[in-house]
């Protein structure tokens, strides 16, 4: 479980978030929606740990009962994913997951790397380089690392957001089904109606006019 507490973020000029509460459960989604500047990512910053400075925030973060909120971002075992995939081009496809993977014998992280691949569709391509693969290639090799580096929750920033219409339908299902699979909570930030699933959770943000 991903418990948000009376979490409130604002800048020095105006508050973005304001007093939100909120539980998403293992293989459960919590749909973050709202138009540019309503506090989306920060709000995602927040939760990851990576809220820039200059930002107040205040509120409580638990995952799985443990309190994140003062963890730095190194120590929450929690995972992101991007609009851009963010996979490292001077790496195989291989060492990219390898990267992600927990320390030990090379062998059976490699295995392990190499069945993900399979069952993503892409066995055959671990030794290839970032920038021969599709745009869909990447999008699931990013989502392998991602869950391969074993996640406590998932954040998703808008990362169907440049993908053609057929192309994003099945990402998609791809990235819901590993977030079931895997039994973790995942909170996914959009502004668009069809990326959420059947079932989530959803809140609406909207920018504050009053200032702090």
């Amino acid at each position: 479980m991903l418990e948000l507490e009376s979490i409130r973020i604002a800048t020095s000029e105006r508050v973005l978030v304001r007093d939100l509460s909120a539980g998403v459960g293992g293989g459960e989604v919590l749909a973050v929606m709202g138009e540019s500047g309503s506090g989306k990512s920060s709000l995602l910053a927040f939760l990851s740990g990576s809220l820039p400075p200059g930002m107040r925030a205040r509120g409580r973060v638990r995952l799985l009962g443990r309190d994140i909120t003062a963890l730095p971002m190194a120590q929450r075992r929690v995972g992101i994913l991007f609009q851009d995939d963010l996979l490292f081009p001077h790496m195989t496809v291989l060492d990219n997951l390898l990267f992600a993977l927990p320390a030990g014998l090379r062998a059976g992280r490699v295995a392990r790397a190499e069945a993900a691949l399979a069952q993503a569709g892409l066995a055959g391509c671990s030794g290839r380089w970032p920038h021969t693969l599709s745009g869909g290639q990447r999008a699931r090799v990013s989502v392998l690392r991602a869950m391969l580096a074993q996640p406590q929750a998932l954040l998703l920033d808008e990362p169907f957001s440049r993908l053609d219409t057929a192309l994003r339908e099945r990402f998609r299902a791809f990235v819901f089904a590993g977030i079931r699979e895997q039994c973790i909570p995942a909170v996914l930030v959009t502004h668009d109606a069809h990326d959420v699933p059947a079932g989530a959770q959803v809140i609406h943000l909207s920018p504050e006019p009053d200032h702090v």
